[in-house]
């Protein structure tokens, strides 16, 4: 059954959360930390075959329909940051993790506008900044709550109708947008390309989100902050690296299947 039919089940987001609870079993919790050093293994290597450092790139373990226990367990593990893909999810899983565990949580999913203030409170980092509208709303929630919201901006590279990001001819307004907003930083790229099972075929599209980077970075110097190219997944995240990739975001592959 396809998650979205399996999630129509259920009432509320709660709900659901419970569900996921009870159906995944024992032993996939138990896996996590081998399948977290086995994932570390393979950045060193792609790292290592690109001429860069491990260090360099950031492991970002994407938990979404994956219930607390397993993000607890990911964290006994030695992961720190985690990746969801919706605010309501988030927020049945954010506020009730214990602080003291200091993880760090970025939203890597499409944020609607309306939901922009909440997910200026949960988030440390939003990797969906697509346009000029969100990144006001962004700002002016930031603002209030006295905080300054660390953004990638999404690119849509590939043109397909189910993703979301802003076309890179519109990159460029929306940066001087939330260059100009002091309650944002603007810290790099992010971009997801169509499926291939080859991950091979995924490079083209690294490559030009690598591009865009340098040539936004030589037009206006620092205006990339941190200079973050978030790309590559499970099946693609070695090719990533290796076109620069500095932080990878990764589910299945530390988590299981959905």
């Amino acid at each position: 059954m396809k998650f979205q039919s399996i999630k129509a089940r259920f009432a509320t987001q709660r709900e659901f959360i419970l569900f996921n609870s009870e159906r995944y079993s024992g032993s996939a919790m138990d896996s996590i930390a081998g399948n977290i050093q086995s994932i570390r293994e393979r950045i060193a290597a792609a790292a290592a075959a690109s001429g860069r450092l491990p260090g360099e790139i950031t492991l970002l373990a994407i938990s979404k329909t994956f219930p607390r226990e397993f993000i607890l367990r990911a964290a006994e593990a030695g992961i720190r940051k985690f990746g969801e893909n919706r605010v309501q999810e988030a927020e049945e899983k954010i506020p009730h993790l214990n602080k003291d565990l200091m993880l760090e949580w970025h939203l890597v999913g499409h944020l609607q506008s309306n939901k922009a203030r909440r997910a200026v409170e949960l988030f440390d980092r939003i990797h969906s900044l697509d346009s000029v509208k969100l990144a006001a709303k962004l700002n002016k929630a930031a603002l209030e709550i006295g905080k300054t919201m660390s953004v990638l901006l999404q690119v849509d590279l590939a043109g397909e109708e189910t993703k979301f990001g802003a076309e890179p001819a519109a990159i460029r307004e929306i940066l001087e947008a939330a260059s100009g907003f002091s309650g944002l930083r603007v810290d790099g790229l992010m971009t997801i390309p169509p499926f291939f099972d080859d991950p091979e075929q995924t490079r083209p599209y690294f490559e030009r989100l690598r591009v865009l980077r340098e040539r936004l970075e030589s037009e206006q110097p620092g205006c990339l902050g941190q200079r973050h190219l978030s790309m590559g997944m499970s099946h693609d995240f070695e090719t990533a690296i290796r076109e620069g990739a500095t932080i990878v975001r990764i589910g299945t592959a530390i988590f299981g299947l959905r």
